[in-house]
């Protein structure tokens, strides 16, 4: 077989590396040799479906992100399962963005649909996140609802 170049080599590579597991706690949580590990990492053999299964929730990837995910095309590593990283988007001058089309489609954003700015300030994990507003006001018992139906865009 010996296909350096396939994706779930590499990934099973790289994902390894990245959690600085050896090859040793990798068999060992899967039991299997430290030598099969190998070999998929080169390439050389696939593991079976239900090992696949196994290292997928070992990595907390998606299964089809393993064996499918080709890191050298999308520029990116494997995220954690349910994870996403769009891509960077430019800010207007009057603060608006655009979401990226693949955003859109994966959470269903359309047109008219509204969302709710959150933000956190602490500077070890500062940023923005994007909530659906319904989904919002649902988790939080429309404790908001108020401040929200008088709000107008700033």
């Amino acid at each position: 077989m010996n296909n350096q170049n396939s994706p779930i080599a590499s990934n099973l590579r790289s994902l390894r590396n990245r959690n600085n597991w050896s090859l040793d706690y990798v068999a060992e949580r899967l039991d299997v040799s430290r030598q099969a590990v190998a070999k998929w990492e080169n390439g050389d053999s696939l593991p079976d479906v239900l090992k696949c299964d196994a290292l997928a929730t070992l990595y907390d990837v998606t299964l089809t992100d393993l064996i499918r995910h080709n890191q050298e095309e999308a520029g990116l590593p494997i995220g954690p399962a349910g994870k996403h990283i769009f891509g960077i988007v430019p800010v207007g001058t009057r603060g608006q963005i655009v979401l990226p089309k693949k955003a859109r489609d994966l959470f269903n954003i359309e047109t008219g649909d509204t969302l709710v700015v959150l933000g956190d300030t602490d500077p070890a994990t500062s940023g923005l996140a994007l909530v659906d507003s319904k989904l919002f006001m649902d988790r939080t018992g429309n404790m908001f609802e108020s401040y929200f139906d008088h709000k107008e865009e700033s």
